[in-house]
Parts: C-alpha cells; sequence; structure tokens
C-alpha cells in the first residue's frame, strides 16, 4: 500500500503546484490541518475517501481522474499484486 500512498501525494502534489497553491492554501480550502496535507503528499498518510473529495474538490478536479493518475503511477501490474 506504501507505492499507492506514495502515488497519490505525487499526483495531489503535482496538481496543487500546477495551480501554484502551497499546502497551506489547500489545507485552508479542504479545511483539513496543512501539516495533514504534508503527510499524505509524502506518502505517510493515506486520506480517507471523505478527505480525497475534499482536497479534490478544493482543487478543482475529479477524485476519479486522481485516482486514474495514481493507478498510472503505479501501474496496473503492481495494482494485481498488491490485491491478491
Amino acid at each position: 500500500m506504501e507505492e499507492i500512498d506514495k502515488a497519490l501525494g505525487q499526483t495531489l502534489k503535482k496538481v496543487r503546484t500546477g495551480k501554484k497553491w502551497s499546502q497551506e492554501k489547500l489545507a485552508l480550502e479542504a479545511e483539513a490541518n496543512r501539516n495533514y496535507v504534508s503527510l499524505i503528499e509524502l506518502g505517510r498518510n493515506s486520506p480517507s475517501v471523505g478527505m480525497l473529495f475534499r482536497l479534490c474538490t478544493a482543487l478543482g478536479v475529479s477524485p476519479s481522474s486522481v485516482l486514474q493518475d495514481v493507478e498510472k503511477l503505479v501501474g496496473r501490474t503492481t495494482m494485481t499484486k498488491i490485491f491478491r
């Protein structure tokens, strides 16, 4: 699961930095703690489904598009191995 957490963090960070937002700005918009956003981006924490939706809504992207990008980063083969 670590690989998935890291890929999710990388994807969210890419979207956030593409908007030129700080972690603090994202945290404010998503009603989250900045330290928690940092831990998610580092792959050290996994957001709940609700938090993922809040982060994506704040960033103006769909959760499904974020998860598609995560799947591309991790690869389908790895996903199959992880969830066997």
